[in-house]
């Protein structure tokens, strides 16, 4: 927010209230069991539910403010209030599946997303589109027979949560509709770039989304952390500007952003600030990271040609 504040970014954006989900909301995705629990633990004071994920007394608070920000940000674009949108909450969402809570992720904010713009606004065609390092398992489990949701994923792999091989491809009505493209360790702007132009592009074009929303991870940054992989900031505003794209072609420019990972404090702000640069069709501000020579992985070639084989493409 400082560096968004400081940039002059921030005062020519319209901002979106969040609001709390409700319980009727979350259970779109997840058991209504499981959404008492959480609430139950957190009123208790908290605990541990997942080896990386802790629950202390205000987590359902603001899981719930979280998903429910992403929420108030599909109805503005859904009621065409605004075009396009940036949701920057946390907990991240994409790890949580229907009854367990995961990696960081307690709700699951994009996939509640999803299923309302389905069930409240009756899209039939609703693509999700994942870049964070990590593959979205929850996201996957939610929709893995659900022709009327596309989920396209790249992602570290193998790494945590260990899901998200090229052959997961979707269950029943929703066999083809689960596109993974899990790349190896190392691979920077130009393979990410490849992948998006030759996999993730074409396989929108053949959905033909009426609404695309983003599972925005950053921490695929060469200077975050957790993780292998070494986008730049400037990689970054090309997928994004590739979703962007993708949105105008086909759902009038209706894409939703929300933040999962990203853990580096440098590299995520100057990520978030050239995503907005991006769909604000503004000149892109020099990163201060710069970027690093990420050799194109030898396997990028038989990785895409297998990804294409399986679904089609």
């Amino acid at each position: 927010m400082r560096l968004l504040e400081e940039s002059g970014l921030l005062e020519g954006l319209h901002r979106i209230d969040a609001r709390d989900a409700t319980g009727d909301e979350l259970s779109l995705v997840h058991d209504r069991r499981y959404v008492e629990m959480v609430k139950r633990v957190a009123f208790e004071g908290g605990g541990w539910v997942d080896p990386d994920t802790l629950i202390m007394s205000r987590s359902y608070d603001a899981a719930a403010r979280a998903a429910g920000g992403v929420i108030a940000a599909l109805e503005a674009i859904l009621e065409e209030r605004v075009q396009a949108a940036f949701c920057l909450v946390r907990p991240p969402g994409h790890h949580a599946e229907p009854a367990q809570a995961m990696g960081f992720c307690i709700f699951n904010s994009i996939a509640i997303a999803a299923a309302l713009a389905r069930s409240a606004y009756g899209l039939d065609r609703v693509a999700i589109v994942d870049f964070d390092v990590h593959h979205g398992n929850g996201t996957q489990d939610a929709f893995y027979d659900d022709p009327s949701v596309l989920y396209i994923s790249t992602h570290q792999y193998p790494f945590y949560p260990g899901t998200g091989a090229a052959s997961e491809t979707g269950a029943g009505e929703g066999h083809g509709y689960n596109i993974n493209i899990p790349l190896p360790p190392g691979c920077g702007d130009q393979t990410y770039a490849r992948v998006f132009e030759e996999i993730v592009m074409p396989a929108l074009d053949r959905f033909a989304p009426l609404l695309i929303v983003v599972s925005a991870g950053f921490d695929a940054h060469f200077a975050d952390p957790i993780a292998g992989e070494q986008l730049s900031v400037e990689g970054y505003g090309r997928l994004v500007s590739i979703m962007a794209t993708s949105a105008d072609r086909w759902c009038n420019g209706r894409v939703l952003f929300a933040l999962e990972g990203g853990y580096d404090l440098v590299a995520l702000p100057w990520c978030i600030r050239r995503t907005l640069e991006t769909l604000l069709r503004m000149p892109p501000t020099p990163d201060p990271l710069g970027n690093v020579e990420a050799p194109v992985p030898a396997s990028l070639d038989s990785r895409i040609i297998e990804v294409k084989r399986l679904h089609r493409l």
